[in-house]
């Protein structure tokens, strides 16, 4: 199984060293959970992992080349419905009902998923970003903490949706997460600690 390999990752922002000679291994194929306190360098991590950030020193092997995310922040088009917003990432590739289906399995349905996104609450945005990340032909899924503002009923349905979708497509999946029953629910390859 091929993995992602990160090796004696560093990265500063000035005077302020985030990540220090950090090592792991995350399975293409395979679901990462990657725990921490705050500030401790995850989102760092992902965003060098996604080439979003350069890291000051190490290296970062073996990334796929089609990566979708699911941010802190839910980074949709707030005047497109949540219907478009998935549209937006996979074109005609799929058909309406797929697209639906993504949007229901999260929760979504009726006059949510056609109205436009600034009018949802931020529990049904999380979720249509999510929805989203899944919806796109990725080999690789990476969320930051995509769950939080969820009730546990929903949170417990999405992660459950979020599980089955990346290994029934046999993508690999990364998820920063403060709660270990997550890693429990998402049933994890690995947990990583980041201290």
């Amino acid at each position: 199984m091929k993995n992602i390999s990160v090796k004696d990752l560093s990265k500063s922002f000035g005077d302020k060293e985030v990540l220090k000679k950090f090592n792991a291994e995350f399975p293409i194929c395979g679901t990462s959970v990657i725990m921490g306190e705050s500030g401790c360098g995850k989102t760092t991590l992902i965003n060098i992992i996604m080439g979003l950030e350069k890291q000051s020193s190490g290296e970062v092997r073996g990334v796929p080349e089609h990566i979708s995310s699911v941010f802190q922040e839910d980074c949709l088009c707030e005047d497109f419905s949540a219907l478009s917003n998935l549209r937006a990432v996979v074109g005609r590739k799929r058909c309406k009902d797929e697209l639906v289906s993504y949007l229901k399995n999260v929760g979504l349905s009726g006059s949510d998923i056609l109205c436009p996104v600034r009018e949802l609450s931020g529990g049904m945005k999380r979720r249509v970003a999510i929805a989203r990340a899944l919806a796109a032909d990725s080999e690789l899924v990476i969320m930051d903490e995509p769950f939080k503002g969820l009730d546990e009923e929903t949170r417990k349905k999405v992660v459950s949706f979020v599980s089955s979708e990346t290994k029934s497509r046999n993508r690999g999946l990364i998820i920063i997460t403060h709660d270990a029953e997550e890693a429990t629910l998402l049933c994890a390859d690995q947990t990583i600690i980041m201290e």
